[in-house]
């Protein structure tokens, strides 16, 4: 059977460039799938994307289907004809269904009786006749938040389309889509090559459109984008930034990339660097660049899609555009100056936080009540805490964040320390957002641990203390990355605060504004639940934070510490046995509770493994004891391993459920000691 290679391109005009590559994966998943729908064969599916163009190529795609053949097995021969051998009212309708009738059916005999069976051969359709169809499907399934109509026209995308091509090997599929015929014209670059170029086959598609001065893999623009910032940064013995998130929007913005680094007054460098960085990357989408020691420079590159033959006249006009942007940043630096921090906390009780838990002052009032209570429990300052919570929001209410609001926290910290204020109070306002993604930096002393975990101990009981809790996909108020955080700062720091305690005294500080009589309870499963998704990111099996989550430990370091308690449990031979005895022990005291004693009675031990039990359990019982106090857990669960042979032993020569009720009770309460020991850890009974 025929197989080539599939070229679709649909041209456009420019592409919403963060959506770019997540829209160029999705066309070639949905292609992919149709074609395995359609059944199909092929190598593999690759995407294609630039700023004028979304394109899938398919590698030795077969041309036709396999022809196959169709059998529908209709009612019972007893149930289709009646004693006068006439069809029924089921046999001439499932006849009728298919066109034929009830005598042309052939038969089939099964252990079950005779059926009237329909059988015929299928061809397999061609390419050219499925395609069409399949494609725009794909296109109508494209995730597109908001879709677009141009002209006269009543077809609908996301950008206006001006070009579709399909082609089959050198063979051109007919087709129409967005009222557009399928031709084997493609767009080459908007200036270095504004006319249409021809494919002339499906495999040479990228470099008939590198002639028309247009990179269409989207992985080969990154990578050149990318290298071409590494180089520029050596030349100049600089470091180049590489923002990920940016990178791929520079990347759908320019179709023939060339790097190019300008320069900007060197004055501007007493604005904080973190204001000039956003203003770049947000406004302008340049790559700042700065010296070994972190500094930044006044230099920076950006990428244009222009190979110019004079590229000063490039460089110049992005010196002149980035100029006001940066002439702006240092005028609300400079203007914000003239104002303290402490000065504008009357201004934010203008601002509301939440109309029920009100304005950013008093959430400013609660955080640095909480924060202090926070020092005093790790024995940090309480007062540099205390002023770093309350001051933590006044920077919302100056020009530069209200201008660039990504820069908040970092621009209190600036302002705190021109204010005079300690250093612990400013570092603890520069880092009461942290950690902001997975991976950031956590907050560097313990008075800016005590004020992070304020803000976000107040968001959280306050939105759950108003009954708003997140629901599917929303999340407003960022309430998961809270509790993440949240959970990073006491793990990753070794802080060992308590989860309920710190709850209660959030709580406290809303007085009797909260409505949510559960809150507490609540926020405290809302927070150990976020332990699933973030041990699951580092590998931890589900069954591992499963057995952990089932004891419920209410301090996140404490978590962590039975975490590779067990993770390392489950690793030893022993584990599997000893998890199974635990489920079997589970079961049997889940069935008899009402019978179970709260001791083992020495006197009632009469089989030599029931005793060999007993006696293991009360020497392990006291090493056991030892290591919790130590909050051990690894020593516990490895000490508890031991048990393994003598636990088997019972199991195999000891009949729990005996007849006589006080040896069975007795028995049972040795179990019940058994799966104590256990539960001192985690319920490893739900370990796989």
């Amino acid at each position: 059977m025929r197989q080539d290679d599939l070229l679709i391109e649909v041209g456009t005009e420019e592409l919403p460039p963060k959506a770019l590559k997540r829209l160029g994966q999705a066309f070639c998943e949905l292609i992919g799938a149709g074609l395995q729908k359609a059944e199909l064969d092929f190598g593999e599916a690759r995407f294609y994307a630039s700023p004028r163009r979304l394109a899938v190529h398919v590698t030795n795609l077969s041309y036709q289907q396999q022809d196959k053949t169709l059998e529908k097995r209709g009612p019972a021969v007893a149930a289709a004809f009646d004693q006068d051998g006439n069809p029924t009212k089921a046999a001439q309708g499932w006849a009728r269904g298919l066109g034929i009738t009830p005598a042309e059916a052939g038969r089939i005999k099964t252990d079950k009786g005779e059926w009237l069976v329909y059988q015929a051969e299928v061809k397999g359709q061609a390419l050219t006749e499925l395609l069409p169809a399949l494609v725009t499907e794909a296109l109508s399934r494209l995730p597109i938040p908001k879709m677009m109509r141009w002209g006269s026209s009543e077809h609908s995308f996301i950008r206006p389309v001006h070009s579709v091509c399909m082609l089959y090997g050198d063979q051109l599929i007919e087709g129409e889509l967005f009222g557009i015929k399928a031709s084997t014209a493609l767009l080459g670059h908007r200036f270095h090559h504004p006319d249409t170029i021809s494919l002339k086959r499906a495999n040479s598609y990228l470099d008939t459109l590198r002639q028309a001065y247009v990179v269409a893999d989207f992985g080969e623009r990154r990578n050149m984008i990318q290298q071409g910032l590494q180089q520029v940064a050596e030349k100049l013995g600089a470091q180049v930034g590489i923002d990920e998130d940016l990178l791929d929007e520079v990347t759908a913005l320019v179709e023939w990339p060339v790097v190019l680094t300008a320069e900007f007054d060197q004055s501007f460098l007493q604005v904080p660097k973190e204001a000039l960085i956003y203003t770049m990357k947000g406004d302008q989408k340049y790559f700042p660049l700065l010296s070994s020691d972190g500094q930044l420079m006044p230099v920076f590159a950006f990428v244009t899609n222009i190979e110019s033959k004079d590229p000063q006249q490039i460089i110049g006009g992005n010196e002149r555009v980035i100029r006001p942007r940066l002439a702006d940043a240092e005028f609300f630096f400079n203007t914000d100056k003239k104002q303290s921090l402490e000065s504008r906390l009357d201004s934010l009780g203008t601002v509301l936080f939440q109309k029920q838990l009100g304005s950013l002052k008093d959430k400013a009032q609660r955080i640095a009540s909480l924060a202090k209570s926070i020092a005093e429990l790790l024995n940090a300052d309480v007062e540099h805490a205390y002023r770093a919570g309350l001051l933590s929001k006044a920077d919302l209410m100056t020009q530069m964040v209200m201008e660039f609001p990504e820069v908040q926290g970092t621009m209190g910290q600036h302002y705190a320390t021109h204010d005079g204020e300690p250093q612990a109070v400013a570092s603890a306002i520069g880092s009461q957002y942290h950690p902001r993604f997975a991976g950031d930096d956590l907050p560097d002393s313990a008075v800016s641990c005590a004020v992070s975990l304020a803000d976000k101990l107040d968001t959280l009981v306050g939105i759950f203390g108003i009954g708003q809790l997140p629901k599917g996909d929303k999340d407003p108020f960022a309430l998961r990355r809270a509790a993440i955080g949240l959970l990073r700062i006491c793990v990753e720091k070794g802080l060992k605060l308590d989860l309920t305690v710190l709850i209660d005294k959030a709580v406290r500080e809303f007085g009797d504004i909260l409505t949510n009589a559960e809150v507490n309870q609540q926020v405290l499963d809302f927070i150990l639940g976020r332990f699933r998704s973030w041990y699951q990111e580092k590998g931890i099996e589900t069954d591992v934070i499963q057995a952990v989550l089932a004891r419920q430990p209410t301090s996140p370091v404490d978590f962590d510490a039975r975490i590779r308690a067990v993770q390392h449990f489950k690793s030893l031979e022993s584990a599997t046995a000893l998890a199974a005895a635990n489920k079997r022990v589970a079961n049997i005291l889940a069935k008899n509770a009402h019978d179970m004693d709260s001791s083992v009675q020495e006197s009632l031990l009469s089989d030599e493994a029931e005793i060999a039990l007993a006696e293991h359990l009360k020497h392990t019982e006291a090493d056991v004891n030892s290591a919790m106090e130590q909050l051990d857990y690894k020593q516990v669960l490895e000490r508890l391993s031991a048990l393994h042979q003598v636990v088997d032993n019972f199991f195999d020569q000891v009949m729990v459920m005996a007849d006589d009720e006080q040896l069975k009770n007795n028995r049972l309460a040795l179990l019940q000691k058994l799966r104590s020991l256990f539960l001192q850890v985690a319920d490893i009974s739900v370990l796989n």
